[in-house]
């Protein structure tokens, strides 16, 4: 696949800040970061990374595309689940070495591979000089073991 990011190494900080060009700035392992919300009530729904081919393929398909880190693969969301995250806006920030994706998930909904709604389904919270978590959703909207028989 053909990048259609522009060049970094050509450009000014002035135009990648307050230029047009998608230029997208990828770590040294190659990576970018991407906060994902929901487009319509506007919740974290997660975090994760994005190459320069899976940002590519977002960009392509509409849906969502990330990296793995933990499987070392390409992850084009709700494959396995059916839980298919399309992609209502896709912002960057100011210098470009984030990104922020609205999307609408399709399926049950759950955007968390343990059936969650969201991966931030749980507060922390210090009790007893100790840190602990409470849930903030009543319970997964799938089994995963049911949906990710490896």
């Amino acid at each position: 696949m053909t990048t259609p990011f522009a060049n970094r190494a050509n450009m000014s900080n002035k135009d990648i800040e307050l230029g047009i060009d998608f230029a997208p700035k990828f770590d040294d392992k190659g990576l970018i970061a991407c906060i994902v919300t929901d487009a319509d009530s506007g919740d974290v729904v997660m975090f994760a990374y994005m190459n320069e081919e899976t940002l590519g393929l977002t960009l392509q398909t509409g849906e969502a595309h990330y990296w793995s880190r933990s499987r070392q693969e390409l992850w084009h969301k709700g494959a396995t689940s059916g839980n298919v995250q399309d992609v209502i806006e896709l912002r960057t920030d100011c210098d470009q070495d984030a990104i922020w994706i609205k999307v609408r998930t399709r399926g049950a909904s759950a955007n968390c591979h343990q059936g969650y709604k969201s991966c931030f389904y749980r507060s922390a919270e210090l009790a007893n000089g100790k840190g602990q978590l409470s849930f903030r959703e009543d319970k997964p909207l799938f089994d995963p073991h049911d949906v990710y028989k490896k």
